[in-house]
């Protein structure tokens, strides 16, 4: 990998580690985004499967006291699902699809609360989260916002969500990583996967990333949180649809 494309992978994994440090999400958005525009669909897979495990992990770890358990081993159940589905799946999508879904992924988060009645903290919507969301998460790389559908309407303070989040987006990678590296080992082995000093680098580098973005989320009010997040996701949504386009 040339040392240019690695330092901007660097760059952007420390800028995208602090932003999902704040709100859970965007910064995966963002960085997909970066990776697809300098290496292969396969490989910006499995880079950012790697980067934002450790990124979601960590933050799982310094928010641990608000993460909701019983949630996640519910999202684990629909997840088994999701990976088992994913074995009877030979589509891979090219670039232009990754940027299209990446565009519409976001403006989820505009669907009237009225036109749909989701809470992960009810048993049913949390096994249903963790089917969907893995699925999207492993085909097309990212999965915020659609996990955030399950989210909006749950009585969870916004340390309890971005927590919650976390750790199942710490599975979500991980699960990533190995569907995407199957194939590569397969096909052209080891040598073909992303190389293992960046992903070294990388991991300390979202951690502080994500260290600085926990101190702001400690400084925002509950109210701010939401507001923030629509903007930010929708303005990534808009920019990946003109990409998908052709216009950027």
């Amino acid at each position: 990998m040339p040392l240019l494309t690695a330092l901007i992978i660097l760059a952007a994994t420390l800028v995208t580690s602090f932003i999902s440090g704040i709100f859970g999400m965007a910064g995966g958005l963002i960085l997909m985004g970066v990776l697809i525009a300098v290496v292969s669909v396969a490989t910006a897979m499995i880079v950012h499967g790697a980067i934002m495990m450790v990124a979601n992990g960590y933050r799982a770890w310094l928010l641990r006291d608000a993460i909701d358990w019983r949630v996640f081993r519910l999202y684990s159940v629909g997840a088994a699902a999701g990976i088992a589905a994913l074995f009877f799946i030979s589509w891979v999508p090219d670039k232009r699809t990754v940027y299209l879904i990446l565009g519409l992924a976001p403006l989820l988060i505009w669907l009237p609360k009225t036109w749909l009645h989701l809470d992960i903290r009810k048993p049913v919507q949390a096994v249903l989260a963790g089917t969907m969301v893995q699925g999207m998460n492993t085909l097309a790389g990212v999965a915020g916002p659609l996990l955030d559908l399950f989210f909006v309407r749950a009585d969870m303070t916004r340390q309890e969500i971005v927590a919650t989040k976390s750790v199942t987006q710490t599975l979500s990678h991980l699960v990533k990583i190995g569907f995407w590296s199957v194939p590569v080992i397969s096909a052209a082995g080891f040598q073909a996967l992303p190389p293992i000093w960046l992903l070294l680098l990388a991991a300390p580098v979202s951690m502080i990333g994500t260290r600085l973005g926990n101190v702001i989320l400690r400084g925002m009010t509950d109210v701010n949180f939401v507001a923030w997040m629509k903007g930010l996701v929708t303005a990534i949504g808009c920019i990946y649809l003109l990409r998908a386009a052709g216009v950027l």
